[in-house]
């Protein structure tokens, strides 16, 4: 009896041991990642303009995005759109962003004033640069005889403190100078002695 419960008990332990090891293996296979979002891309405006589809390598939509409409319109309006496909085809893409915003200067220009276009805003300019160049002449000359005119100022001040000043210390210093040094008032020619008198009024007499 004992050999056999052995026996059983063995029996039902291994079923279980050779389980264990299913029960950490997964039990269903990796599911695959979702898909990337896709990303709806709005046609440029001038294709959006020119009702066309817009292809993935469009010569307009690097400078004509969707949010500038009127760009393309005023372009559009003046050049036409084969005339700007054309001239940016033409080009370097390193000169195409610069030739835009020429085409679009230009267009604006030419719709302001159809005449003279961009000629004309140029001349308006031009002239108005000689306005103010003759107004800063104008300015730096005034400017210069408000200068002079300081100057002379301040000359004819110096002048009149310099003659004022002699003349208001004279009375007291030739009298000090005529105390002092008597000799050199009667040798001076204007200086009039008594002896000197006499033959002043000879010649009346005579």
């Amino acid at each position: 009896m004992e050999m056999k419960y052995c026996d059983t008990a063995a029996a039902t332990s291994s079923p279980q041991q050779s389980n264990s090891p299913k029960s950490s293996s997964p039990s269903s296979p990796s599911t695959p990642p979702p898909p990337p979002p896709q990303v709806v891309i709005s046609p440029c405006a001038a294709c959006k303009i020119l009702r066309r589809r817009c292809a993935e390598k469009c010569v307009l939509a690097p400078y004509f995005p969707p949010t500038e409409p009127a760009k393309f319109t005023i372009a559009h309006r003046v050049f036409g759109a084969s005339n700007i496909i054309k001239f940016l085809q033409e080009l370097p893409e390193s000169q195409r962003p610069d030739a835009v915003s020429s085409m679009v200067y230009e267009a604006s220009a030419r719709i302001r004033d159809p005449v003279y276009g961009c000629a004309g805003a140029i001349c308006q300019l031009q002239k108005q640069v000689v306005e103010l160049q003759a107004q800063l002449a104008k300015a730096q000359a005034e400017i210069a005889n408000m200068q002079c005119q300081q100057t002379n100022l301040v000359a004819l001040i110096c002048m009149e403190m310099s003659q004022q000043s002699p003349q208001s210390s004279s009375p007291q210093q030739s009298v000090d100078n005529f105390i002092t040094s008597p000799e050199s008032y009667q040798s001076d020619p204007c200086f009039i002695d008594d002896n000197n008198l006499g033959s002043l009024w000879e010649p009346l007499w005579t």
